[in-house]
């Protein structure tokens, strides 16, 4: 799946997009998960910081 988006991003010609993953403990079950968001490349690292 994630090779198939960025192929799809790279022949808009879109380069500066990233695919960030960040693992956050979960209020309701104190379990952690995954939060996956597709990003410009300068905004990583404000994603990380939240």
């Amino acid at each position: 799946m994630a090779k198939k988006t960025v192929a799809t991003l790279q022949k808009k010609g879109a380069k500066d997009y990233t695919k960030a993953v960040k693992m956050v403990k979960s209020e309701k079950t104190g379990a952690y998960v995954f939060v996956e968001e597709m990003l410009i490349k300068s905004e990583v690292s404000d994603f990380m910081k939240k």
